[in-house]
């Protein structure tokens, strides 16, 4: 009976059921210091990230979809990465590889927190009294706050390749690192920095 018990207890993630990202980084382990956001951090993938967009139509599909595939199709957004996701997922896996050969700690920790320092708490809308519009800051909502710090981080990691001879690679570990760290000369950050900004003074 005891060989049974510890042949139950030792269930180990296995690679592409779900549990281990690229076949290599356990995400069960992974903590979001961000309340607001962890309901909406989904790191379950199965395999290759790619689910070929069959949550596209559905109501908050996105939700289900896993943040490493979002993030990889967020580098595809325009310029010269435009549909190419093999290669923006191999360059995400490098980037992961670099992050946790520099710090001995798994790269997916980083890849939250820095979702989590680029998340914005508040925005502005226009609000229109007759003919006159003014700013007034509004609070935002996890999914959009979600939203928004993807964005900035995959805008963040492809313009550093403009103009330069660094790669995607090297541009997503520099990001992702300045980001988790929050440090204003990540692009995310700094766009984060001066939304709240413009909110605070727009109340």
């Amino acid at each position: 009976m005891s060989e049974e018990n510890e042949e139950v207890d030792d269930e180990r993630p296995i690679a592409g059921i779900g549990t281990l990202v690229f076949g290599k980084w356990d995400a069960t382990e992974i903590v979001c210091s961000d309340p607001g956001l962890a309901p909406y951090l989904n790191l379950k993938t199965v395999g290759t990230p790619h689910s070929g967009g069959r949550h596209a139509n559905a109501w908050f599909g996105k939700a289900k979809l896993s943040i490493v595939e979002r993030f990889i199709n967020g580098l595809m957004r325009s310029g010269k990465y435009t549909g190419k996701k093999l290669g923006a997922a191999k360059a995400f896996e490098e980037a992961l590889d670099r992050i946790a050969d520099r710090t001995g700690e798994n790269p997916l920790q980083t890849f939250v927190n820095a979702i989590g320092n680029a998340a914005p708490m508040e925005e502005i809308t226009r609000i229109r009294y007759g003919a006159v519009s003014q700013p007034k800051a509004v609070d935002s909502s996890p999914s959009r706050r979600l939203d928004v710090a993807l964005r900035h981080l995959c805008k963040g990691s492809q313009q550093g390749t403009h103009k330069t001879k660094r790669s995607l690679t090297q541009c997503i570990v520099n990001e992702l690192t300045k980001a988790a760290a929050g440090d204003v000369a990540s692009f995310a950050i700094a766009k984060k920095e001066e939304v709240e900004r413009i909110a605070a003074s727009a109340r």
